[in-house]
């Protein structure tokens, strides 16, 4: 509310030609409780977004055995381990902790896991795009394209992944190794404690003492 206020000796005429002073006063205590009333109709009336969450298989609190977490499939299981430095290295099948030549390393690049992991699932990652196609041109409803992909990157014959965090990788190269999960297609992964037998493929390619602190 704006309240005008002129000032003026009682009595006295204004010359001709002569502009009275005027004060303006805006009163916004109704503006505030406008905006108060909009805050709340909003916060009534529009719905949260909800977060996106990521399903992630971790390791029980149990003890593992070197020998139960090799049970996996050698043709389909890829061990990822995530080193010093944002490197990262890889096997296929069941660990061969006699040969140092047995551990290959890579990054997390779209060059290097990525494409490592995009080799060896293949065949899913086509049939995946097919849906996709058939999706696009209205052949088959969301829901159904959801349900087959999930059956097909869940097939016993896809790659297991298991990934083996180090104590000098950081929250972030886990973070990635997971997208890569995604965009390969990969159904099948888990987060493993690292083996002593890995720490000791690491120590023999890297030289970086992995085990120093290890208890």
């Amino acid at each position: 509310m704006a309240e005008l206020i002129t000032k003026g000796n009682k009595g006295d005429v204004s010359k001709k030609g002569k502009q009275k002073k005027i004060n303006v006063r805006v009163d916004f205590t109704p503006m505030v409780d406008m905006n108060m009333l909009l805050i709340t109709f909003f916060m009534l009336c529009t719905s949260l977004i909800k977060p996106q969450t990521m399903e992630i298989s971790m390791p029980s609190k149990d003890k593992v055995t070197e020998e139960e977490q090799n049970k996996v499939k050698a043709s389909k299981a890829i061990t990822v381990l995530l080193g010093k430095d944002n490197k990262v290295y890889y096997y296929f099948g069941e660990p061969d902790y006699e040969n140092p030549d047995f551990l290959k390393e890579t990054d997390l690049s779209s060059d290097g896991l990525r494409q490592i992991l995009l080799n060896r699932n293949e065949e899913i990652v086509s049939k995946i795009n097919d849906l996709k196609k058939q999706k696009l041109n209205l052949q088959i409803s969301d829901e159904e394209f959801k349900k087959q992909a999930s059956e097909l990157k869940n097939d016993k014959n896809s790659p297991v992944v298991i990934i083996k965090p180090t104590e000098f990788s950081t929250y972030n190269n886990m973070v990635e190794a997971l997208d890569e999960m995604q965009i390969c297609n990969i159904g099948r992964y888990a987060i493993v404690d690292i083996a002593e037998g890995d720490i000791l493929l690491l120590d023999n390619l890297t030289h970086d003492n992995y085990a120093v602190n290890k208890m």
